[in-house]
Protein backbone atom coordinates (compact mmCIF):
# COMPACT_ATOMS: atom_id res chain seq x y z
CA UNK A 1 0.00 0.00 0.00
CA UNK A 2 1.11 3.61 -0.64
CA UNK A 3 1.75 6.13 1.67
CA UNK A 4 0.31 9.22 1.74
CA UNK A 5 3.40 10.75 0.58
CA UNK A 6 4.56 8.17 -1.74
CA UNK A 7 0.76 8.80 -3.51
CA UNK A 8 0.97 12.74 -3.52
CA UNK A 9 5.11 12.65 -5.02
CA UNK A 10 3.78 9.87 -7.77
CA UNK A 11 1.25 11.47 -8.96
CA UNK A 12 2.48 15.04 -8.28
CA UNK A 13 -0.95 15.80 -6.64
CA UNK A 14 -0.69 19.34 -5.04
CA UNK A 15 -2.94 20.43 -1.89
CA UNK A 16 -4.49 22.96 -4.36
CA UNK A 17 -5.71 20.11 -6.36
CA UNK A 18 -6.94 17.72 -3.40
CA UNK A 19 -9.00 20.71 -2.11
CA UNK A 20 -10.76 21.20 -5.49
CA UNK A 21 -11.28 17.72 -5.44
CA UNK A 22 -12.83 17.72 -2.05
CA UNK A 23 -14.93 21.02 -3.11
CA UNK A 24 -16.08 18.71 -6.38
CA UNK A 25 -17.22 16.52 -3.88
CA UNK A 26 -18.85 18.20 -1.46
CA UNK A 27 -21.14 20.03 -4.45
CA UNK A 28 -22.31 16.85 -6.19
CA UNK A 29 -22.92 15.24 -2.19
CA UNK A 30 -25.24 18.62 -2.19
CA UNK A 31 -26.53 17.81 -5.66
CA UNK A 32 -27.75 14.30 -4.13
CA UNK A 33 -29.09 15.24 -1.46
CA UNK A 34 -31.53 17.90 -2.85
CA UNK A 35 -32.81 15.42 -5.29
CA UNK A 36 -36.39 15.02 -5.67
CA UNK A 37 -37.49 12.17 -2.17
CA UNK A 38 -40.30 10.70 -1.77
CA UNK A 39 -43.76 10.89 -0.29
CA UNK A 40 -44.59 7.92 2.05
CA UNK A 41 -48.17 8.25 3.12
CA UNK A 42 -50.30 5.71 5.02
CA UNK A 43 -54.05 5.50 5.52
CA UNK A 44 -56.66 3.45 7.01
CA UNK A 45 -58.85 4.53 4.26
CA UNK A 46 -59.93 1.65 1.67
CA UNK A 47 -58.00 1.08 -1.70
CA UNK A 48 -60.28 3.47 -4.53
CA UNK A 49 -62.26 4.80 -1.67
CA UNK A 50 -63.06 8.69 -1.84
CA UNK A 51 -60.50 9.58 0.49
CA UNK A 52 -57.64 7.36 -1.27
CA UNK A 53 -58.81 9.14 -4.94
CA UNK A 54 -58.49 12.06 -3.48
CA UNK A 55 -54.97 10.99 -1.69
CA UNK A 56 -53.43 10.30 -4.93
CA UNK A 57 -54.67 13.65 -6.84
CA UNK A 58 -53.10 15.22 -4.06
CA UNK A 59 -49.82 13.17 -4.88
CA UNK A 60 -49.88 13.52 -8.45
CA UNK A 61 -49.78 16.97 -8.07
CA UNK A 62 -47.17 17.32 -5.91
CA UNK A 63 -45.11 14.69 -8.28
CA UNK A 64 -45.41 16.94 -11.37
CA UNK A 65 -44.37 20.40 -9.41
CA UNK A 66 -41.50 18.55 -7.60
CA UNK A 67 -39.79 17.01 -10.64
CA UNK A 68 -38.75 13.59 -12.11
CA UNK A 69 -37.53 11.30 -9.69
CA UNK A 70 -40.00 12.03 -7.01
CA UNK A 71 -42.05 9.49 -6.16
CA UNK A 72 -45.56 8.99 -4.11
CA UNK A 73 -46.64 6.29 -2.18
CA UNK A 74 -50.00 5.24 -0.74
CA UNK A 75 -50.74 2.44 1.71
CA UNK A 76 -54.00 2.20 2.44
CA UNK A 77 -56.33 -0.52 3.77
CA UNK A 78 -54.08 0.05 7.25
CA UNK A 79 -51.55 -1.73 5.51
CA UNK A 80 -48.93 0.32 7.74
CA UNK A 81 -50.92 -0.49 10.78
CA UNK A 82 -53.68 1.10 13.22
CA UNK A 83 -53.36 5.18 13.51
CA UNK A 84 -50.75 5.45 16.33
CA UNK A 85 -48.72 3.08 14.43
CA UNK A 86 -48.55 5.38 11.56
CA UNK A 87 -48.13 8.53 14.11
CA UNK A 88 -44.94 6.33 15.36
CA UNK A 89 -43.58 5.36 11.54
CA UNK A 90 -43.92 9.31 10.70
CA UNK A 91 -41.98 10.09 13.88
CA UNK A 92 -38.80 7.78 12.80
CA UNK A 93 -38.95 8.35 9.05
CA UNK A 94 -40.64 5.50 7.90
CA UNK A 95 -43.68 7.09 6.28
CA UNK A 96 -43.44 10.99 5.13
CA UNK A 97 -47.47 11.29 5.88
CA UNK A 98 -50.70 10.18 6.96
CA UNK A 99 -54.35 10.86 6.77
CA UNK A 100 -55.48 10.31 10.61
CA UNK A 101 -59.12 10.92 12.25
CA UNK A 102 -58.46 12.12 15.79
CA UNK A 103 -57.30 8.08 17.07
CA UNK A 104 -54.28 9.16 15.45
CA UNK A 105 -54.06 12.87 15.44
CA UNK A 106 -53.87 12.93 19.06
CA UNK A 107 -50.90 11.33 19.40
CA UNK A 108 -49.72 13.84 17.94
CA UNK A 109 -51.20 17.09 19.32
CA UNK A 110 -53.57 16.17 22.35
CA UNK A 111 -56.02 19.35 22.00
CA UNK A 112 -57.50 18.19 18.82
CA UNK A 113 -59.49 15.64 20.52
CA UNK A 114 -62.16 18.00 21.17
CA UNK A 115 -63.39 17.65 17.33
CA UNK A 116 -64.43 14.33 18.19
CA UNK A 117 -64.61 13.13 21.65
CA UNK A 118 -67.52 15.43 23.10
CA UNK A 119 -70.43 13.31 21.77
CA UNK A 120 -73.61 14.64 21.39
CA UNK A 121 -72.46 17.83 21.57
CA UNK A 122 -72.42 19.30 17.90
CA UNK A 123 -75.89 19.09 16.30
CA UNK A 124 -74.88 20.15 12.77
CA UNK A 125 -71.94 20.10 10.23
CA UNK A 126 -72.18 23.83 10.18
CA UNK A 127 -71.13 23.84 13.83
CA UNK A 128 -68.44 21.23 13.23
CA UNK A 129 -66.88 23.22 10.40
CA UNK A 130 -67.36 26.78 12.19
CA UNK A 131 -65.63 25.40 15.54
CA UNK A 132 -62.98 24.08 13.26
CA UNK A 133 -62.12 27.03 11.16
CA UNK A 134 -61.87 29.19 14.40
CA UNK A 135 -59.38 26.78 15.97
CA UNK A 136 -57.51 25.99 13.22
CA UNK A 137 -54.45 28.77 12.68
CA UNK A 138 -54.01 28.06 16.12
CA UNK A 139 -54.77 24.32 16.28
CA UNK A 140 -52.08 24.02 12.96
CA UNK A 141 -49.39 26.06 15.12
CA UNK A 142 -49.52 23.47 17.35
CA UNK A 143 -48.88 20.68 14.89
CA UNK A 144 -45.92 22.32 13.56
CA UNK A 145 -44.55 22.51 16.84
CA UNK A 146 -44.90 19.32 16.84
CA UNK A 147 -43.37 18.83 13.29
CA UNK A 148 -46.10 18.45 11.53
CA UNK A 149 -47.56 20.19 8.66
CA UNK A 150 -51.64 20.22 8.04
CA UNK A 151 -52.30 19.57 4.49
CA UNK A 152 -56.32 19.05 4.58
CA UNK A 153 -58.62 18.87 7.28
CA UNK A 154 -61.76 16.37 6.40
CA UNK A 155 -64.07 14.69 8.11
CA UNK A 156 -66.01 10.78 7.41
CA UNK A 157 -69.08 11.16 8.77
CA UNK A 158 -71.02 10.53 12.17
CA UNK A 159 -70.93 7.95 14.49
CA UNK A 160 -73.67 5.88 14.88
CA UNK A 161 -74.27 2.21 16.79
CA UNK A 162 -74.07 -0.60 15.20
CA UNK A 163 -75.44 -3.79 16.85
CA UNK A 164 -75.98 -7.40 16.85
CA UNK A 165 -79.34 -6.51 18.61
CA UNK A 166 -81.81 -3.95 18.37
CA UNK A 167 -81.32 -1.10 21.29
CA UNK A 168 -82.40 2.46 21.51
CA UNK A 169 -81.53 3.53 24.79
CA UNK A 170 -78.39 3.44 26.74
CA UNK A 171 -78.93 1.06 29.19
CA UNK A 172 -79.46 -1.41 26.47
CA UNK A 173 -75.84 -1.18 25.20
CA UNK A 174 -74.72 -1.81 28.44
CA UNK A 175 -74.59 -5.69 28.09
CA UNK A 176 -72.84 -5.43 25.27
CA UNK A 177 -69.26 -5.54 23.85
CA UNK A 178 -67.82 -2.23 22.26
CA UNK A 179 -65.29 -2.40 19.59
CA UNK A 180 -63.27 0.41 21.36
CA UNK A 181 -59.84 2.15 19.69
CA UNK A 182 -56.77 0.05 21.13
CA UNK A 183 -54.54 3.57 21.57
CA UNK A 184 -57.48 5.35 23.39
CA UNK A 185 -57.45 3.74 26.85
CA UNK A 186 -58.96 7.01 28.58
CA UNK A 187 -61.93 6.06 26.66
CA UNK A 188 -61.98 2.64 27.87
CA UNK A 189 -61.95 3.89 31.35
CA UNK A 190 -64.53 6.09 30.93
CA UNK A 191 -66.50 3.33 29.48
CA UNK A 192 -66.24 1.21 32.49
CA UNK A 193 -66.82 3.83 34.91
CA UNK A 194 -70.18 4.07 33.33
CA UNK A 195 -71.11 0.41 33.44
CA UNK A 196 -69.90 -0.72 29.93
CA UNK A 197 -67.76 -2.87 28.44
CA UNK A 198 -65.27 -1.97 25.86
CA UNK A 199 -63.05 -4.09 23.94
CA UNK A 200 -60.05 -2.63 22.73
CA UNK A 201 -58.90 -3.51 19.06
CA UNK A 202 -57.22 -2.09 16.03
CA UNK A 203 -60.00 -1.13 13.00
CA UNK A 204 -58.37 -4.57 11.24
CA UNK A 205 -59.96 -6.51 14.02
CA UNK A 206 -63.87 -4.82 13.73
CA UNK A 207 -65.04 -7.41 11.13
CA UNK A 208 -64.02 -10.55 12.39
CA UNK A 209 -64.56 -10.02 15.64
CA UNK A 210 -68.07 -9.22 15.50
CA UNK A 211 -68.43 -12.07 13.45
CA UNK A 212 -66.82 -14.66 16.26
CA UNK A 213 -68.90 -12.89 18.85
CA UNK A 214 -65.97 -11.50 20.37
CA UNK A 215 -67.88 -7.55 20.48
CA UNK A 216 -71.45 -7.23 19.29
CA UNK A 217 -71.20 -3.03 19.28
CA UNK A 218 -69.73 -1.12 16.80
CA UNK A 219 -69.50 2.57 16.72
CA UNK A 220 -69.12 3.53 13.36
CA UNK A 221 -69.71 6.03 10.09
CA UNK A 222 -71.89 4.57 8.00
CA UNK A 223 -69.55 4.40 5.57
CA UNK A 224 -67.26 2.39 6.91
CA UNK A 225 -70.27 0.02 8.18
CA UNK A 226 -70.86 -0.27 4.79
CA UNK A 227 -67.12 -0.47 2.72
CA UNK A 228 -66.17 -3.08 5.74
CA UNK A 229 -69.45 -5.27 5.75
CA UNK A 230 -69.71 -5.00 9.59
CA UNK A 231 -73.73 -4.00 8.48
CA UNK A 232 -73.72 -7.60 7.23
CA UNK A 233 -73.22 -9.00 11.38
CA UNK A 234 -74.46 -5.89 12.98
CA UNK A 235 -77.73 -5.24 11.47
CA UNK A 236 -79.17 -2.53 13.82
CA UNK A 237 -77.67 0.50 13.84
CA UNK A 238 -78.84 3.44 16.30
CA UNK A 239 -79.92 6.73 14.67
CA UNK A 240 -78.26 9.61 16.29
CA UNK A 241 -75.30 11.73 15.25
CA UNK A 242 -73.12 10.62 18.59
CA UNK A 243 -69.85 12.42 16.96
CA UNK A 244 -68.18 13.36 13.85
CA UNK A 245 -65.26 11.63 12.59
CA UNK A 246 -62.69 14.24 12.29
CA UNK A 247 -59.44 13.93 10.57
CA UNK A 248 -56.63 15.69 8.74
CA UNK A 249 -53.79 14.90 5.81
CA UNK A 250 -49.86 15.94 7.78
CA UNK A 251 -46.89 15.46 6.29
CA UNK A 252 -43.93 15.50 8.41
CA UNK A 253 -41.84 19.15 8.61
CA UNK A 254 -38.79 17.58 7.78
CA UNK A 255 -40.32 16.02 4.95
CA UNK A 256 -41.98 19.37 3.97
CA UNK A 257 -38.51 21.40 3.98
CA UNK A 258 -36.72 19.44 1.87
CA UNK A 259 -39.50 19.62 -0.61
CA UNK A 260 -39.15 22.91 -3.31
CA UNK A 261 -40.81 25.79 -2.77
CA UNK A 262 -42.68 25.06 -5.83
CA UNK A 263 -43.40 21.51 -4.83
CA UNK A 264 -44.75 22.92 -1.42
CA UNK A 265 -47.37 25.66 -2.78
CA UNK A 266 -48.39 22.45 -5.35
CA UNK A 267 -48.89 20.09 -2.70
CA UNK A 268 -50.61 22.50 0.12
CA UNK A 269 -52.72 23.81 -2.53
CA UNK A 270 -53.86 19.97 -3.50
CA UNK A 271 -54.59 19.46 0.30
CA UNK A 272 -57.40 22.36 0.24
CA UNK A 273 -59.11 20.97 -2.85
CA UNK A 274 -59.29 17.26 -1.31
CA UNK A 275 -60.29 18.44 1.94
CA UNK A 276 -63.17 20.15 0.34
CA UNK A 277 -63.66 17.44 -1.93
CA UNK A 278 -63.24 14.65 1.09
CA UNK A 279 -65.70 16.74 3.10
CA UNK A 280 -68.48 17.53 1.03
CA UNK A 281 -68.82 14.05 -0.54
CA UNK A 282 -68.68 11.99 2.69
CA UNK A 283 -71.30 13.98 4.21
CA UNK A 284 -73.22 13.15 0.96
CA UNK A 285 -72.04 9.47 1.13
CA UNK A 286 -73.20 9.11 4.51
CA UNK A 287 -76.64 9.26 3.43
CA UNK A 288 -76.21 6.92 0.59
CA UNK A 289 -74.47 4.65 2.92
CA UNK A 290 -77.38 4.33 4.93
CA UNK A 291 -79.73 3.81 2.03
CA UNK A 292 -77.79 0.95 0.52
CA UNK A 293 -77.60 -0.81 3.97
CA UNK A 294 -81.45 -0.74 4.40
CA UNK A 295 -81.59 -2.00 0.85
CA UNK A 296 -80.19 -5.25 2.09
CA UNK A 297 -81.53 -5.86 5.60
CA UNK A 298 -80.24 -2.92 7.99
CA UNK A 299 -82.25 -1.88 10.84
CA UNK A 300 -82.64 1.33 11.47
CA UNK A 301 -83.74 2.59 14.94
CA UNK A 302 -84.45 6.26 15.91
CA UNK A 303 -84.95 7.02 19.83
CA UNK A 304 -87.78 9.07 20.75
CA UNK A 305 -87.93 12.15 22.57
CA UNK A 306 -88.00 10.76 25.98
CA UNK A 307 -84.81 8.10 24.91
CA UNK A 308 -83.03 11.31 23.66
CA UNK A 309 -83.02 12.36 27.21
CA UNK A 310 -81.35 9.58 28.59
CA UNK A 311 -78.67 10.01 26.01
CA UNK A 312 -78.46 13.31 26.18
CA UNK A 313 -78.16 12.65 30.37
CA UNK A 314 -75.35 10.14 29.21
CA UNK A 315 -73.39 12.82 27.41
CA UNK A 316 -73.59 15.45 30.60
CA UNK A 317 -72.13 12.82 32.61
CA UNK A 318 -69.52 12.13 29.91
CA UNK A 319 -68.27 15.55 29.69
CA UNK A 320 -67.03 16.14 33.26
CA UNK A 321 -64.87 13.05 33.27
CA UNK A 322 -63.92 13.95 29.46
CA UNK A 323 -62.25 17.44 30.38
CA UNK A 324 -59.03 17.86 30.97
CA UNK A 325 -58.44 13.88 30.93
CA UNK A 326 -59.27 13.16 26.92
CA UNK A 327 -59.71 16.67 25.96
CA UNK A 328 -57.46 19.21 27.17
CA UNK A 329 -59.49 21.72 29.59
CA UNK A 330 -57.81 24.99 27.79
CA UNK A 331 -59.29 23.56 24.70
CA UNK A 332 -62.54 21.75 26.02
CA UNK A 333 -63.42 25.44 27.31
CA UNK A 334 -62.62 26.79 24.09
CA UNK A 335 -64.95 24.57 21.94
CA UNK A 336 -67.94 25.22 24.49
CA UNK A 337 -67.90 29.05 24.39
CA UNK A 338 -67.38 28.89 20.52
CA UNK A 339 -70.45 26.72 20.37
CA UNK A 340 -72.28 29.07 22.66
CA UNK A 341 -71.26 32.19 20.31
CA UNK A 342 -72.33 30.40 17.07
CA UNK A 343 -75.58 29.73 18.69
CA UNK A 344 -76.08 32.96 19.46
CA UNK A 345 -75.66 34.33 16.05
CA UNK A 346 -72.47 35.85 17.11
CA UNK A 347 -70.19 34.56 14.24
Amino acid sequence: MLRIGTFFTAHRISLLGLLFSLMVGLVAAGKAQAAPGQLRIGTLAPKNSLYHRQLMEVGEAWRNAQGDGAKYLVYPDGSQGGETDMARRMRIGQLQGALLSVVGLREIEPSIAALQNMPLLFRSWDEVDYVREKMRPAMEKKFLDKGFVVLAWGDAGWVRFFSKEPAVRPDDYRRMKFFAWAGESEQQDIMKSLGYTPVPLETSDILPSIQTGMINAVPATPYFALASQVYATAGHMLDINWAPIVGALVVTKKSWDEMSPAARDALKAAGNRAGLQMRSQARKEVDEAVEAMKKRGLQVHTPNPEQMKEWNALAEQLYPRIRGRMVPAETFDEVMRLLKDYRAGKR
